[in-house]
């Protein structure tokens, strides 16, 4: 057997971003249990108050599913980011990218990093912020892969 030469594999022409898929799983299978519970509950009150939890779960499942990958970029000559979003994807150009940016948010009693990018999108300007959950990855990782594909500049220091 021959080793693959680097010339015969074809490069994924994307890098992309999405909330990992054994989370999204987990989420589902704890939305099943909690509307099982739901429906096997003896209280109506009970029955409800399970059964909006079960709801809010595979609701948010199913918007993670919907949304893949939820960022990503299209190397090349003309870069572009593309946004995934409940109605599909949307994408900008450099010259669309106002600024993108790492600011951390203090969210119970510790900071956390999030991706903020402002964009403009038909004549308007809009804030787009990324955490964790939707990158599956740590926001300054994908700023720094953003920079290196000149869709942001490097924070000045």
């Amino acid at each position: 057997m021959h080793p693959e030469s680097p010339q015969s594999r074809t490069p994924d022409p994307r890098i992309a971003w999405t909330t990992p898929t054994p989370a999204l799983i987990a989420v589902t299978v704890g939305g099943v249990v909690l509307a099982t519970a739901a429906v096997l509950a003896d209280e109506a009150a009970s029955r409800l108050l399970i059964g909006l939890a079960a709801v809010g779960l595979l609701v948010l499942a199913g918007l993670g599913f919907r949304q893949r990958p939820r960022l990503s970029v299209t190397p090349g000559p003309q870069p572009r980011l593309v946004v995934r979003s409940l109605v599909g994807p949307t994408e900008y150009t450099r010259g669309q990218i106002v600024r993108a940016r790492v600011v951390s948010y203090r969210r119970l009693g510790r900071k956390t990093p999030m991706l903020e990018i402002d964009v403009q999108h038909d004549g308007a300007e809009r804030l787009l912020i990324f955490g964790r959950w939707d990158l599956g990855a740590s926001p300054v990782d994908v700023f720094d892969t953003l920079v290196e594909h000149g869709l942001a500049q490097p924070p000045a220091y």
